[in-house]
C-alpha cells in the first residue's frame, strides 16, 4: 500500500517537498543544501505523472489500432486536474445477493445496477488475494465508476484456499455468472454481453473461466496484474519480502509442480487459449514484485500468434494494485483502456 500510495500519489508528494522547501531556504550552505534535497525529492516524486504523460500519448494509438474507433467517455487518457479532483463516481447502492451454497457457506455477490434503464451489459469483477484471502470491498469506486457508465457490476465472493482449492473459485465464479444470466430480465442484464474482470489471483481465475466455459455471451476478459502460467510462477516467484509465492500456489493447487502437474497445466491459462478465446485488455505495472509483468506479456504474444484481439497496456512507475486510488495516473490511463475495450467488445455502438 505504500508503494502504490507513493507511485500514485507522487504528485501530492512534490508539491509538499517544494512547500517544504520555501520555509527552509536561506542563503547558507545547510539551507542551501535542504533546499536542494527538496527540490530533487519533489522531481523524483513526480516522475510517475511525466512517464504516464509519455505512456498516455501512446495509449491512444494503440486503442484506435487494436478496437477501433470506440466511443470514450473519458477526453484523454490522463487528466492532470483529475489527479487532484478526483473522478467521483456515483453512489451506487449494491444489492447483496446469496448465488450459490456450498460446503457450509452461502456465497454472495454485491451487484451494482447500471445507472441506465436500459438492457445493461454485465461486468463481473473477481478479486484477487494470492486465491487465499481478499473480498470484493477494496475496489468499490471503479464498480460505482463502470456503473454509473451504464454497465450492470457483479462483484464476487469465491471460496478460498487451503479450505477450497483449485477449482473450487473458478465454479464459483462460474456460478455466480449463470445465477446473474438466468435472472437477466429481474436483474435487467444483457445476458449476452457479459465481460470478466479481474485482479492479480482473480485475473487467473477471469481467464481460467473464460477459456473453459463454453459460453459465447463472455465477450473479453480485463486482466489486472494477473499471473497467466503458474509453471513460471512457481520458478520465478514474487519477491519474498512481500510474498512467498510457493506458499501460496501449494495453497491453490495443492503443491509443487512435479508433484501437482497436472493441477498446474489446468490451472495455468496461457496453456488453454486458442483462436476462439475472447479477446484480452491486459493492465500491468513495470514495478510488479508480486506478479511480473512477463505473465501478461506471454500471454499477448499467444494470443497474438493466435489471432485473439488483444492489448497489453505496460504502465513502466506502477506496482501491484496500482488502480486502488481511482484517480491516480494508472487508473486514469487504466479506466481510458477499459471503456475503449468494452466499447469494442461489447458493440457499444451498435446498442446504444
Amino acid at each position: 500500500m505504500l508503494a502504490i500510495g507513493v507511485t500514485e500519489w507522487g504528485h501530492f508528494l512534490a508539491l509538499l517537498c517544494l512547500g517544504a522547501a520555501i520555509p527552509i531556504w536561506n542563503n547558507t550552505w545547510y539551507g542551501r543544501t535542504a533546499t536542494f534535497l527538496c527540490v530533487a525529492a519533489a522531481v523524483l516524486a513526480s516522475t510517475p505523472v511525466l512517464r504516464a504523460a509519455r505512456v498516455a500519448d501512446d495509449i491512444q494509438k494503440q486503442v484506435q489500432k487494436t478496437w477501433g474507433g470506440v466511443r470514450v467517455h473519458r477526453p484523454r487518457p490522463l487528466v492532470f486536474a483529475d489527479l487532484f479532483r478526483g473522478l467521483s463516481p456515483p453512489d451506487v447502492e449494491p444489492r447483496k445477493l446469496i448465488y450459490r451454497s456450498i460446503d457450509g457457506m452461502d456465497l454472495s455477490l454485491d451487484f451494482y445496477p447500471a445507472q441506465d434503464s436500459k438492457q445493461a451489459p454485465l461486468i463481473v469483477v473477481i478479486h484477487g488475494g494470492s486465491w487465499n484471502s481478499g473480498d470484493n470491498k477494496d475496489f468499490i469506486p471503479m464498480d460505482c465508476y463502470l456503473a454509473g457508465r451504464g454497465f450492470a457490476v457483479a462483484d464476487v465472493i469465491y471460496r478460498l484456499a487451503p479450505r477450497s482449492p483449485f477449482p473450487a473459485a473458478s465454479e464459483d465464479v462460474s456460478a455466480a455468472i449463470a445465477y446473474i444470466q438466468s435472472r437477466a430480465l429481474e436483474f435487467k442484464i444483457d445476458p449476452a454481453r457479459v465481460v470478466l474482470l479481474g485482479r492479480s489471483a482473480g485475473a487467473q481465475i477471469a481467464l481460467h473461466v473464460a477459456y473453459s466455459a463454453s459460453d459465447p455471451g463472455i465477450r473479453g476478459v480485463i486482466s489486472f496484474y494477473g499471473p497467466t502460467d503458474l509453471f513460471r510462477s512457481w520458478e520465478q516467484p514474487g519477491n519474498p519480502l512481500v510474498i512467498d509465492t510457493r506458499a501460496k500456489l501449494t495453497d491453490y493447487l495443492g503443491g509443487s509442480p512435479s508433484a501437482f502437474p497436472a493441477n498446474y497445466e489446468a490451472a495455468s491459462p496461457i496453456r488453454h487459449a486458442t483462436s476462439g478465446s475472447p479477446p484480452v485488455l491486459f493492465l500491468h505495472g513495470g514495478r510488479d514484485e508480486i506478479v511480473a509483468p512477463a505473465h501478461s506479456e506471454a500471454l499477448a504474444r499467444r494470443l497474438t500468434e493466435l489471432g485473439v484481439r488483444n492489448l497489453y497496456v505496460s504502465l513502466p512507475w506502477a506496482t501491484h494494485g496500482f488502480d486502488y486510488l481511482l484517480r491516480g495516473p494508472g487508473s486514469q490511463i487504466s479506466i481510458y483502456a477499459i471503456e475503449s475495450f468494452l466499447g469494442s467488445v461489447l458493440d457499444l455502438d451498435q446498442h446504444g
